[in-house]
């Protein structure tokens, strides 16, 4: 299983922080940011990683995490997104590096507690599709929202006004090699991106998409008020560990 990192964008809902580094080199209590996202990938047992970036500040990302030895990584690959098109659009860019291979995507901003290795293992044992990682939240129309069917996902709704669950769709997506294809059929969104919620939706269609609810927290930190959360929770977390 190979990992990607999506850690592009220009991160504009926290400018002026962002108008002098990426989003994702921003710090979370005692790390930059795109540390957590490589290290829950880590932690699940893959040791190759594509990290695709943009902006004017790609090459901060080499400076700071060099080959990846310091997280036990085999690989390391990097690539380089222009403008903003999209989650959809970044994945991508991850074709030639999955070589036909599953992949776990997350994206650099989502902070998550739990050890996803189960959550892995049980996308390796399906046969095809995908699998996501949803979490209850206070605000779940700041997310793609998913309408839940007994065990099955019967569709999920960007960022909707009225929410049919209170349930978010995190930045966790695991995907067989068909997503390449499907990314390829996509039309623009509204906003003119390629969306991760068509993406979803087409393997919902065709009954290809399984998930599983975090246990542990989980936050994105793309605004000030989720970047300040998700300091708030590594540190808490931290700290009882310590104990």
């Amino acid at each position: 299983m190979k990992g990607v990192v999506l850690a592009g964008g220009l991160g504009t809902r926290l400018f002026p922080l962002t108008k002098v580094t990426n989003k994702h080199l921003l710090p979370v209590y005692n790390k930059p940011m795109v540390y957590y996202p490589i290290q829950t990938l880590v932690s699940a047992g893959v040791r190759e990683i594509l990290l695709v970036t943009g902006g004017n500040n790609a090459g901060d990302f080499l400076k700071l995490i060099g080959n990846g030895r310091d997280f036990g990584l085999r690989e390391i690959d990097y690539t380089y997104q222009e403008g903003e098109g999209g989650i959809a659009a970044a994945l991508s860019l991850a074709e030639d590096f999955a070589k036909g291979d599953r992949i776990v995507v997350i994206l650099g901003d989502n902070i998550i507690e739990d050890d996803i290795t189960p959550y892995v293992g049980e996308f390796a044992k399906q046969s095809s599709g995908a699998r996501i990682l949803l979490k209850k939240v206070d605000d779940p129309e700041r997310f793609g929202v998913p309408l839940l069917r007994g065990k099955k996902i019967a569709m999920i709704e960007e960022k909707p006004k009225a929410p049919k669950s209170s349930y978010a769709v995190t930045g966790v997506y695991m995907y067989d090699p068909q997503v390449f294809s499907i990314v390829k059929d996509l039309k623009p969104s509204r906003r003119g991106e390629l969306e991760i919620t068509d993406v979803n939706n087409y393997y919902i269609k065709h009954d290809l998409m399984e998930y599983d609810i975090l246990k542990g927290f989980w936050t994105d930190a793309g605004t000030f008020d989720s970047l300040l959360r998700a300091n708030e929770l590594v540190a808490k977390n931290l700290k009882a560990k310590a104990r």
